[in-house]
């Protein structure tokens, strides 16, 4: 072979040195000015679909275009097109402005793009994740050798917690399906859990039927007692419960299950009992507030969220397993092409995914900088200025539905203010901020919850005066209120 026939490297690709300094540069710069940008503008998207088309059909992909050009109108695009999770009057869903350190791990994962199928192949970042692992499994309370792995977000990690369950509950599941069970395997979750869990058992093999939604006690979270005559009634029925799921922050409320009498009601059937910790689980933070989350070290399972309430970049889950053996038993596998483990499992025989991208590290770098004590400040001032909007609100005529312990808010306008929907539209439309339209106990309610670390009072104050604007504003009419978003509770 002619080696002088083979092409130089695409600039445009992989840039000289000196280009990537100046690139690198460039963009830290227009990031920071679109932060500011972002901070002045509205809170809505605000883009022509339309012309936004119209002008990505330019690039049609058989002339390059200088990257800095396309950085920036990139950049321009997102200031508009997105609702801004990043602002401070976001009082939306569960998906809050990423802390700094987590946004310089992106940027080094993605410069050294390793591959965490493997510790053979990646043993800094393998070792990163699972110590991250162990200190969140320890702060929760579970016993010494529990493990985990990063994810996704909170669906896969719920996912692998059914699996889990259906393989300890039958061992032949793993090979035989659904089919190794002597009835229906069935699992159980509050009707107010997120109803992502829906698609789960589907996933499984096990079907939707599967899922069980246990009535709440009126007051958002499961009843003990209803959850306890579903397992038994499904008993004598022939079915085969093989998991309880209580919740820990729901999405629609922010409540939390009886953890500790869903546990002891998984030991008295021998169930799995899994929390779906996602929002909540940054409660083990907060010295105060830990207590909240009292029986979830009685879990055999966890999911949490990072990229929720500790404010990772997207999307960061967590699961965690008191016995680490569980997993293994669920995803063994062995490939030729793959390196030999070595003391430890390797994370691609552990979990869902075989190729993952380093994802513990936003996490690792953030409790590093901040320490739990600093995200326990966090987590509580998330709660001071939820309980400001309730007080604000309440005093101006509003009806608080929810029990807000937490940091969301749930709240009925005042008689006479129209529907729900349109106050939550009226609201989008201004500008002013981002809240939501839920259903709470069968009633609709406005959800705002506060989770931007750099959310400030005087923010608080105006998304109060928004939404008391928003109820005497006489009726609109605007298409895009059919398909006003609602909190992710609603099924996918």
């Amino acid at each position: 072979m002619n080696l002088s026939t083979v092409e130089p490297p695409n600039l445009a690709l992989f840039p000289t040195a000196m280009d990537q300094a100046y690139l690198n540069d460039m963009l830290t710069c227009r990031l920071a000015e679109a932060h500011q940008h972002v901070i002045r503008g509205a809170v809505a998207p605000t883009l022509d679909r339309g012309e936004f088309r119209r002008a990505l059909a330019g690039f049609d992909f058989t002339s390059p275009r200088p990257l800095d050009d396309t950085l920036a109108w990139v950049i321009a695009q997102m200031e508009h097109g997105v609702t801004q999770v990043t602002h401070p009057r976001y009082l939306g869903l569960f998906n809050p402005a990423p802390t700094f350190p987590a946004q310089c791990a992106d940027r080094i994962a993605a410069a050294f793009n390793p591959q965490l199928a493997s510790a053979t192949t990646s043993p800094a970042g393998v070792e990163i994740e699972a110590h991250v692992i162990r200190s969140v499994a320890e702060r929760a309370g579970l016993p010494p050798g529990a493990a985990g792995h990063f994810t996704s977000g909170g669906a896969e990690a719920n996912f692998t917690a059914l699996l889990c369950a259906l393989t300890r509950a039958e061992p032949h599941f793993a090979s035989a399906g659904a089919r190794a069970f002597a009835g229906p395997p069935v699992f159980y979750a509050s009707s107010e859990c997120h109803l992502a869990w829906l698609k789960i058992p589907h996933q499984a093999g096990i079907g939707r039927s599967a899922m069980r939604l246990v009535a709440t006690d009126g007051s958002g979270r499961m009843s003990s007692d209803a959850l306890a005559d579903a397992v038994a009634a499904d008993r004598a029925q022939g079915c085969v419960p093989v998991m309880i799921v209580a919740t820990a922050g729901t999405t629609g409320a922010g409540l939390i299950d009886p953890l500790s009498c869903c546990a002891e009601i998984a030991r008295r059937y021998g169930l799995w009992y899994h929390v779906d910790a996602a929002w909540g689980g940054a409660l083990i933070a907060s010295d105060r507030l830990r207590s909240l989350l009292a029986g979830i070290d009685q879990a055999d399972s966890i999911t949490i969220d990072a990229h929720k309430w500790f404010a990772t970049t997207m999307g960061c889950g967590m699961f965690i397993c008191a016995d680490a053996a569980a997993p293994a038993a669920v995803f063994q596998a062995s490939a030729s092409f793959m390196p030999p483990s070595g003391p430890a499992a390797d994370p691609y025989v552990m979990s869902v995914q075989w190729s993952r991208r380093l994802l513990g590290l936003r996490l690792f770098l953030s409790l590093a900088a901040a320490g739990w004590a600093g995200y326990g400040v966090h987590v509580e001032r998330s709660i001071a200025l939820a309980g400001l909007l309730r007080d604000s609100l309440a005093a101006r005529g509003w009806r608080i539905a929810n029990d807000p312990a937490l940091a969301v808010v749930c709240a009925e306008p005042p008689p006479g203010s129209g529907e729900v929907r349109d106050v939550v539209g009226r609201v989008l439309a201004s500008g002013r901020a981002w809240v939501s339209a839920a259903r709470f106990e069968g009633r609709e309610v406005v959800r705002a919850c506060v989770t931007n670390g750099e959310t400030m009072p005087e923010d608080v104050a105006e998304v109060a005066d928004a939404l008391q604007a928003a109820c005497r504003t006489s009726s609109i009419n605007q298409p895009w209120l059919d398909s006003l978003q609602t909190t992710e509770s609603s099924p996918s």
